[in-house]
């Protein structure tokens, strides 16, 4: 353990000592232990490797080329949560891994998660997330691929879009770069491109009371409160100071 401690440190890993014992933990032989090893030393991340990720307290699968879930992005659930119950129905678009989706359900059994995404490969993650918890993913862009039957149905739809400025993408981390497709993270000009898509589609689909939930940056809050607005949702702009993340929200009349 301490020479693998003493590699991983080498290559840049902060938390060395951690990333060693899920490591170990991973590997089912030495031979393999030692792939794994190799893979996370040439950069790649360490949730692709060990093939899960933590988030609200649970476990979530991920596969290579997934975007995955920042640690950040549990203060949408915790944000969405309350206002949900057993019986309710949830939207997870842009679903990715499905972990938003997966992390509500897991919050209130029964809950009736339906998941889209336009990547196929990650379709295929979140439905064996989701599969465990009677929840469904099928691949399409935005809303197209959802059942009819479920316009005015929708108690909220949670939507981890991109959101980071195309200006913006190349400040990013090299794991996330080098690893996550591009369009995971680019939100366009000022990062809100897909957001104001989601915010059009959002009436159709929700009950009158049902919100739309979304992860932005605070300096983009003001401008996605009124996208919301003119789309005839009512805002409201949720900030956690010590994670450092905003949440915008707009519900249906």
């Amino acid at each position: 353990m301490p020479d693998l401690v003493t590699r991983l440190r080498a290559a840049g890993c902060v938390f060395a000592e951690e990333e060693a014992a899920l490591l170990t933990e991973a590997a089912g032989s030495p031979d393999e232990l030692e792939t794994l090893v190799r893979r996370r030393v040439a950069g790649e991340p360490l949730e692709y490797v060990v093939g899960w990720v933590a988030f609200d307290g649970g476990r979530v699968v991920l596969d290579p080329g997934v975007f995955v879930p920042r640690q950040r992005t549990a203060y949408l659930v915790e944000v969405a949560a309350p206002t949900l119950t057993a019986h309710s129905v949830v939207v997870d678009l842009c679903c990715g891994s499905g972990a938003i989706g997966l992390a509500l359900a897991r919050r209130h059994p029964g809950l009736r998660v339906h998941a889209a995404d336009v990547d196929p490969i990650a379709v295929a993650c979140a439905a064996r997330n989701l599969a465990p918890v009677g929840g469904t993913a099928v691949a399409g862009d935005l809303d197209a691929p959802l059942p009819a039957a479920l316009r005015g149905q929708v108690d909220a739809i949670v939507a981890n879009v991109p959101y980071v400025p195309t200006d913006a993408v190349a400040l990013m981390p090299p794991e996330s770069r080098e690893h996550e497709p591009r369009g995971t993270v680019d939100g366009g000009s000022d990062g809100l491109d897909v957001f104001r898509r989601v915010a059009a589609l959002a009436p159709r689909w929700l009950r009158p009371g049902g919100m739309v939930y979304s992860e932005v940056s605070e300096a983009q809050a003001p401008l996605a409160a009124a996208v919301l607005g003119a789309a005839g949702l009512t805002p409201r702009v949720h900030h956690d100071d010590e994670r450092e993340t905003t949440v915008i929200t707009g519900a249906a009349s």
